[in-house]
């Protein structure tokens, strides 16, 4: 058996244990996917394992880290359809693009121009953070060519903000301190909280009007990554970010256009709903194989060179989209 085989089959491994723990009800009560803990499970093995015994499975866990990443990409487009743009009208659409660029540009601004942070670290936590976390980061790693490391820190910092807010948003409207009706609710939470797996915990308790409003939200934003990594791309190219060899070349992601393309296929219905629920749990297991990957690949210490940068960036972040999104979802509700 050679040795990319056998990273992969070690990959899967991880992978099947990783979407077991997720199945245990605390985890899923907390809203922690099978994503996040095969990330953290794969750090541990990073950390414990020598480079020698990890080198013999370095090539499958590359083919990991990045194809079975990309075709995640791409059938996570089944998870979507344009008619899901109709439900929440215009105004809906307007709400999710100004919340994704306005976030993405604060972060990046204060990221490289007031922290002085590392540009691949300060986009990836921007993107995650603007667009659909983990998945987000995961694409954009893609098109940035980053180390792994750098995708590590901007989903572990993903994960601690996105989790907070799945319990306070919930907390502050109980006790009033949110002023929205459901509707309200529902577009204000899929606008500005981190994952899917937030959006759904933290809208769930607050009643079906909330819930739905918010996970249509939260999917259009999803839809965003796209457009978002073609614009991405042309522009690492234009800025000169690109080393000089490809410099003279934009690289159109393939999986975004295929994202698109799918989604587009989806739309038409063609499909029964549950070949769409096997898929989804298939692309739910490649995501996984691919968060995985990517931790097998972090060394801790990288997260001690980085410092506390990344968690004040997030924290601003945070901020802005608790307050920020508020005054958006009231302005386009």
């Amino acid at each position: 058996m050679n040795s990319k085989i056998k990273g992969i089959l070690l990959v899967m491994i991880f992978a099947f244990i990783s979407t077991f723990i997720s199945e245990i009800s605390w985890f899923k009560d907390l809203g922690i996917s099978s994503l996040i803990i095969a990330i953290i499970l794969g750090m541990v093995y990073a950390t414990i394992v020598s480079k020698k015994l990890s080198s013999q499975f370095e090539l499958g866990v590359a083919f990991s880290s990045k194809t079975i990443l990309r075709v995640g990409i791409v059938l996570y487009g089944f998870r979507l359809t344009f008619q899901n743009i109709e439900e929440v009208g215009i105004g809906g659409v307007l709400l999710a693009l100004s919340i994704v660029i306005s976030t993405f540009i604060l972060g990046y601004i204060v990221g490289v121009k007031f922290f002085k942070m590392d540009r691949e670290i300060t986009i990836l936590t921007s993107a995650g953070s603007a667009i659909c976390g983990a998945a987000a980061v995961l694409a954009t790693e893609s098109v940035l060519k980053s180390q792994a490391y750098k995708s590590s820190i901007a989903v572990s910092m993903v994960v601690l903000f996105g989790t907070v807010s799945m319990f306070l948003y919930p907390f502050l409207y109980k006790i009033g301190f949110i002023n929205f009706d459901q509707s309200s609710m529902g577009l204000y939470i899929g606008a500005t909280l981190h994952e899917v797996a937030h959006v759904v915990g933290g809208s769930a308790p607050l009643g079906d009007v909330v819930s739905q409003n918010a996970i249509i939200i939260k999917m259009i934003r999803v839809m965003i990554l796209a457009p978002f990594l073609l614009v991405l791309s042309f522009w690492l190219v234009k800025s000169g970010f690109q080393k000089s060899e490809t410099k003279s070349k934009i690289t159109i992601p393939w999986f975004a256009v295929l994202f698109i393309f799918v989604v587009g296929f989806n739309s038409f219905d063609l499909l029964t709903q549950s070949l769409i629920e096997i898929i989804n749990k298939l692309d739910t297991f490649a995501l996984t194989m691919a968060m995985s990957a990517l931790g097998m690949q972090t060394n801790y210490k990288k997260f001690k060179e980085v410092g506390m940068k990344p968690i004040y960036l997030s924290t601003v972040l945070f901020v802005w989209l608790f307050f920020g999104g508020y005054i958006l979802t009231k302005f386009f509700s």
